[in-house]
């Protein structure tokens, strides 16, 4: 039977929590230790989980664990997609692409960059927004930067046709979507209208860093 607390990274094994063979227990600094060590194997030796970042990095474990009590306390939806907002260099990219690790029997989603799918978008048009109307799991990574797509000299908002398409897929057939942003809701809204704004209510449960935390890139 495959123990999902169980992690192997190279010769090393990560004890994440214990299996009884039905339920799962989940050890939080464990977790943590788990994240730092595939940190550095995925981003260089620098990287470090900050002790700032504990309270944002246990509400997506809950999330990511289906934490269903803790996840009720934190009104975060295990259902739904994930919009991790917060200023620029806070780390959103890093946890993304680290989180899905601690959960490896779960399907995996792919990180792509909300400005490439729109440069894919003025190279093939609107096959591109097709595809990313899949049923495949995606995180669009810094979502609302991006700029505004153009095709044969017409132009799209790109990223709001397919935010769109990705409702549909989440209503009919509860696919999930993740993004991150550094955007408020405003902002969010200013750039992709209200109706785009509305769903993206559905579709994503919002978790934010704090707007003042520092830029750990520098």
């Amino acid at each position: 039977m495959v123990n999902p607390c169980k992690i192997v990274e190279g010769n090393i094994e990560y004890a994440i929590g214990s299996f009884d063979g039905k339920a799962i227990m989940y050890d939080f600094e464990k977790i943590l230790d788990y994240l730092d060590a595939k940190g550095k194997i995925l981003f260089g030796t620098s990287f470090r989980i900050y002790k700032e970042d504990h309270p944002i990095i246990l509400k997506l474990c809950h999330y990511f664990i289906k934490d269903k009590e803790n996840c009720d306390k934190n009104d975060i939806d295990p259902d739904k997609g994930i919009l991790l907002s917060g200023p620029v260099g806070c780390g959103k990219t890093s946890l993304m692409l680290l989180l899905k690790f601690i959960v490896p029997l779960q399907k995996p989603y792919t990180l792509i960059p909300s400005r490439n799918i729109v440069f894919g978008f003025n190279h093939i048009g609107y096959k591109t927004i097709e595809d990313f109307g899949s049923k495949q799991f995606f995180c669009f990574d810094d979502l609302g930067v991006e700029p505004i797509g153009r095709h044969y000299g017409k132009d799209c908002n790109v990223m709001g046709e397919i935010l769109l398409s990705r409702y549909e897929l989440f209503i009919n057939h509860r696919i999930k979507t993740h993004a991150t942003t550094n955007l408020n809701a405003q902002e969010l809204e200013d750039l992709y209208g209200n109706r785009v704004r509305s769903r993206m209510r559905k579709l994503f449960n919002l978790i934010a860093f704090d707007a003042d935390t520092g830029d750990k890139r520098k």
